[in-house]
């Protein structure tokens, strides 16, 4: 899951998330959802072993058109002095040993290209070795070796991330599948860990909805496997590209020169774990993008400008956006978690990180160190429920703090939940350097879950369920977590029966739920039908607690006259056409696009590794 961007992939997703106008796009529905986690966007292929997300070696891949987001003036972070390269007049050197230049090329040098009729091999050449040299100066370290840059129709990507192609460099482009090489079973598994987070419903298809929502996204990505970058253009076009987009795959190249990308260590075993270890290297590479944006803002450096057709990405925006915005929250919380830490400790504190990355996305959300809590579990499980034993960690996976926060974003956008309000909450941020706010009371106290997915092929109809275990820091963080999950059950016109599960009718997150609070433990058992629910858990005590806890009141969605909650505000005069062509094509949503599409890569790598 590594970063792909994309100018329009980003730009839609920022309007249609920030502004109204994203608002007045047709909603999309769960069962609209397709997508695989493994495929390379704009960021790093290196997809791995994580239960949700992905799992190959590593490729960073970002999402078309989703461009970091720039900083506004006045609030830059404050960059550490560095050691300055040679200028341009005087980096006449002949060993690319000297920091900020590369085979004749410096940093700050002004080169006679133009973009506008399409790039010949010997203009992208001399890029790529202004882009290296770039890299080198922000990051204040030399390059070991060329890398070489590519490039790849949208169409050959698209099938490469749909598993029938290896032009990723990895092993098991199609995904690496579970331990016993079993890829439906994987994807069983993983539908119910995307159900549980209420953003690909039971008539919905986990695999398709991350392909779905990447495969239109990524700009370009970098394969450790085959140590290139890879750009993905349009069919039949002239070659254009961002060098911001080239700046940031470089970044990821330079990381696998001095740290080996391809390595366990930057594979999660988990959804969580995964994406918080993309919080790191997709963190760095957006932050060092940033420094090279403000410096092409200021005029210090020459720059191309960014090409107008967003990389071929898709204009209606993402397929989900509930998978999108999680795959995305590396990108968006990773240049502020590395922010921080080369502020106060400098780069050799990110090269630190690099060697021990974080495994929750807690900390790069919060930006401090925070340990999940060891949950053990014990399946009490009857009457032919049985858990995967070959997918996850022990059958089990960890949606964590950015997904669980997505669950909720997603249902009130989505289906009017009222959780909390989806545009106020997520552009509400911390941190001049984050995109998107991930950090809310409802899941800001998370201190660990495992969500064991079940099966029961006894009987003429297969059926699914899970079991779900999640720790907080509080009991007042478990109240508040429990409050507002129970309102996304109402959103779906949940009937509380008086054994005290929670029944849905009908649509995509159809059957029985059955919520048990105890402490700082909440536990969160889904079965079709009341009795499932406890064969799979014959000890849950779905009775809601009479201490009282936490008082929640969410923010209410807009409600029409019809009574219908609108889960997308209409758009009003002020608002911008996010498909206008002022719309900008390389920004915030740019820097969303290639995360998104990264991130999902690795997501399903790592999961099928199992």
């Amino acid at each position: 899951m590594r970063r792909v961007l994309g100018l329009l992939a980003a730009a839609l997703l920022v309007a249609a998330i920030v502004g109204p106008a994203a608002a007045a796009a047709t909603p999309v529905t769960a069962s609209g959802l397709a997508a695989d986690i493994d495929g390379p966007g704009s960021g790093v292929d290196r997809s791995a072993t994580t239960p949700a997300i992905a799992a190959d070696p590593p490729t960073q891949v970002r999402p078309a058109n989703a461009t970091t987001q720039v900083r506004p003036a006045n609030t830059t972070t404050q960059i550490r002095p560095v050691d300055p390269a040679q200028t341009a007049e005087t980096c006449n050197a002949t060993s690319n040993d000297a920091i900020g230049y590369w085979e004749g090329v410096c940093h700050d040098s002004e080169l006679d290209v133009d973009p506008s009729d399409g790039l010949s091999d010997e203009e992208l050449t001399r890029l790529v070795h202004r882009g290296m040299a770039r890299v080198e100066y922000v990051r204040n370290r030399s390059f070991n070796r060329t890398v070489p840059v590519e490039t790849m129709t949208r169409e050959e990507y698209t099938t490469m991330i749909s598993g029938n192609d290896s032009a990723s460099g990895n092993d098991s482009a199609s995904g690496n599948g579970s331990a016993t090489g079993n890829r439906s079973e994987f994807n069983r598994w993983n539908d119910q860990v995307w159900k549980a987070l209420f953003i690909v419903g039971e008539d919905g298809s986990s695999e398709e909805a991350i392909q779905g929502t990447l495969s239109g996204s990524v700009a370009g990505f970098y394969s450790p496997a085959q140590d290139r970058i890879v750009i993905v253009v349009p069919e039949g076009e002239t070659l254009r590209i961002s060098e911001a987009t080239l700046v940031h795959e470089l970044t990821h190249a330079m990381q696998d020169q001095y740290h080996n990308l391809s390595r366990p260590r930057y594979v999660g075993a988990t959804q969580d774990s995964d994406l918080a270890i993309d919080g790191i290297v997709e963190g760095e590479a957006a932050y060092v993008e940033n420094r090279y944006r403000e410096r092409c803002e200021t005029g210090e450096w020459e720059c191309l400008p960014a090409p107008n057709d967003g990389g071929g990405g898709s204009s209606s925006g993402p397929a989900n956006w509930g998978v999108y915005l999680t795959v995305f929250q590396p990108y968006s919380d990773g240049p502020a978690y590395v922010a921080e830490i080369v502020e106060e400790e400098g780069w050799s504190g990110v090269d630190e990180r690099m060697e021990h990355p974080p495994n929750a996305t807690a900390e790069t959300i919060h930006r401090e160190p925070r340990r999940p809590a060891n949950i053990t579990f014990t399946d009490t499980a009857r009457n032919g429920w049985t858990t995967y034993p070959d997918q996850g960690v022990n059958g089990s996976d960890t949606a964590g703090e950015a997904s669980m926060f997505t669950m909720f974003w997603y249902q009130n956008r989505q289906y009017g939940a009222d959780t909390f309000d989806w545009r106020a909450t997520l552009t509400d941020t911390s941190h001049p350097e984050s995109v998107y706010n991930y950090d809310h009371p409802s899941t800001a106290g998370w201190a660990g879950d495992r969500l064991f997915p079940y099966r029961n092929d006894e009987g003429a109809t297969d059926r699914n369920g899970y079991v779900w275990v999640t720790e907080w820091r509080t009991a007042l963080d478990a109240a508040q977590f429990h409050a507002t999950y129970r309102q996304v059950l109402a959103a779906h016109d949940a009937v509380h029966r008086e054994d005290g599960t929670r029944y849905v009718a009908d649509g995509g997150f159809s059957g029985a739920y059955a919520i048990e609070r105890n402490g700082t433990r909440v536990t969160i058992v889904h079965a079709p039908d009341s009795d499932a629910v406890f064969d799979l858990r014959p000890a849950i005590d779905p009775v809601q607690p009479i201490d009282g806890g936490a008082t929640v009141t969410p923010l209410s969605p807009t409600i029409p006259d019809d009574g219908t909650p609108t889960a997308e505000p209409a758009t009003s005069e002020e608002e911008t056409d996010p498909t206008a062509e002022e719309t900008p094509g390389f920004g915030i949503a740019a820097a969303l696009a290639a995360l998104a599409a990264l991130t999902a890569t690795a997501l399903l790598a790592r999961r099928r590794r199992g």
